[in-house]
């Protein structure tokens, strides 16, 4: 682990999230653990319906758990936990959605929207603070105080999404569940909103979980990054270090499905189509293990070797 970040935040041990019935049931995610730790970006990335929402909208107690401890700042906050926590996890751990439409209230105005968890978790406030609080959070992502008296359907979609983030931050939080925010957006939107996103975090000390599936844009925002497919982390090391050193088949043919500015280059590239029949897990099960330091991924003993061998 990076040396500049000692403390740890959240904690993921062995998560599991079901859905469906007892006669029926679909696990979504099976045994997932991570750790993130406070000041950094920690990214989580696969193609769609991969769990990637699924673990960001559990640990934000959306989602219930089946099994597995979701530990933020050391006290468990998945199941069943005390009303005073609850309060807690609502006002520190906080997320900004994907589409920037559908998570706002089209009836209500931005002051409402943006203040409508502050009125939950500080009733005592009055009308001029909360009022004076939806400014300086409409102000923070660089949006006109008075647009709080206006509808959401009035703005673009990048205002919509800040308006998401505002709504986020006016709760001070500490960890922010960011679930693909700009995906959604024009390519033209996507570099401020990744640009505000990273100058919040060095103002105010924001730890971040960033779901995305663009591993370009991984890159450009996170400092480690946790591969996922159908549930399952299969690799996870630091951003340049997954970059430089892919392992795992499917981190590999991901890398290689990002586009080149070159055409040239483009052209000649060679992608990697990822098969799950390469892996014989009939006899020796895949475990997960760490190849050198920070650098994990989900492999039997046979392909552990093998990834050995590529790092020498």
């Amino acid at each position: 682990m990076m040396k500049k970040y000692q403390e740890l935040l959240l904690q993921v041990r062995d998560l599991e999230v079901t859905f469906g019935t007892r006669r029926k049931p679909f696990v979504a995610v099976k045994d997932v653990s991570f750790e993130i730790y406070r000041g950094e970006t920690f990214g989580l990335v696969g193609e769609s319906g991969s769990g990637k929402t699924t673990i960001g909208r559990a640990i934000i107690r959306i989602n219930p758990t089946s099994a597995g401890r979701i530990l933020f700042k050391g006290e468990r906050i998945n199941g069943v936990i005390p009303r005073e926590l609850d309060r807690r996890v609502t006002q520190q751990v906080q997320m900004i959605f994907q589409d920037p439409m559908a998570s706002l209230n089209e009836r209500a105005k931005v002051d409402y929207i943006v203040s409508e968890g502050l009125m939950n978790v500080h009733k005592h406030l009055g009308r001029e603070e909360r009022e004076a609080r939806v400014s300086k959070a409409l102000s923070d992502v660089g949006l006109l105080p008075e647009f709080a008296g206006r509808f959401p359907h009035e703005f673009s979609g990048g205002q919509r999404q800040r308006i998401g983030i505002a709504r986020s931050l006016i709760m001070e939080p500490e960890f922010i569940i960011a679930d693909e925010p700009i995906s959604a957006l024009d390519v033209s939107i996507r570099a401020q909103v990744l640009n505000l996103l990273s100058s919040l975090q060095k103002q105010r000390g924001l730890t971040y979980l960033f779901i995305a599936h663009d591993l370009s844009v991984m890159r450009f925002i996170t400092d480690r990054i946790a591969v996922i497919r159908k549930g399952v982390i299969v690799e996870m090391a630091e951003t340049e270090t997954l970059f430089s050193h892919p392992l795992h088949p499917y981190t590999r043919a991901l890398l290689s499905a990002i586009p080149m500015p070159d055409p040239i280059s483009e052209k000649q590239k060679v992608l990697e189509v990822y098969d799950p029949s390469r892996h014989d897990y009939s006899v020796y099960k895949p475990r997960w293990e760490q190849v050198e330091e920070g650098h994990f991924v989900m492999a039997n003993d046979r392909e552990l070797a093998e990834y050995r061998e590529r790092l020498k």
